[in-house]
């Protein structure tokens, strides 16, 4: 029967790969003891004035009514802090956040490319593409491609321009004229306002 002999036994540390790193995400809110100004304003909790004080005195004020000191004008002369319950106050925020969120409407830039040669059924095609794009509300960025020597005639990609965004001047205006960038004229066409 064989005999082995183990000499070394090499061990490998491999490092443990961790995932992204999250931002802290502890309130930054100036709240009870965080709240360190030499002077507040202090509005209690039915939005009476309660004058100049500490803050100090301020959040004794808080914790006597059971409720939260909270900074809602830290940039004030003296900043303003108002006694409320905090947990609702970040409830009522959240909620105005996403409903402001709801209400925007976010506008894409769709692209439509052409050629300078480019056929009248297809430059027809392509601009009831950006009609739609239009219509969605959305800015249409229109870019004509130049190859070899198509770049010394870049007067037939400006009339091939030309004749695209005459077909759309009903419900669109030139956001950004024509112009050269490199290779491609690029122009871009945003909808009427209306």
């Amino acid at each position: 029967m064989p005999v082995f002999l183990v000499k070394e036994i090499k061990v490998i540390n491999y490092p443990i790969k961790q995932g992204p790193q999250r931002p802290n995400k502890q309130n930054a809110d100036l709240i009870n003891e965080r709240v360190r100004f030499p002077e507040v304003l202090l509005i209690g909790a039915n939005g009476e004035q309660l004058g100049r004080m500490s803050s100090k005195e301020a959040y004794d004020y808080a914790v006597r009514a059971e409720l939260d000191l909270v900074c809602v004008a830290p940039n004030a002369q003296p900043p303003v802090c108002k006694i409320m319950n905090y947990g609702k106050y970040r409830f009522e925020q959240q909620k105005k956040a996403k409903e402001n969120k709801k209400k925007q409407h976010v506008i894409e830039i769709k692209e439509v490319q052409l050629t300078p040669q480019i056929g009248v059924h297809d430059l027809e095609t392509k601009a009831k593409a950006a009609r739609k794009f239009l219509e969605n509300g959305d800015k249409v960025k229109v870019g004509v491609r130049f190859r070899g020597r198509q770049m010394t005639h870049l007067d037939i990609g400006e009339e091939t321009m030309n004749k695209f965004i005459s077909c759309l001047e009903d419900i669109a205006v030139i956001e950004k004229k024509p112009e050269m960038e490199g290779r491609w004229m690029n122009a871009v066409i945003a909808p009427k306002r209306k």
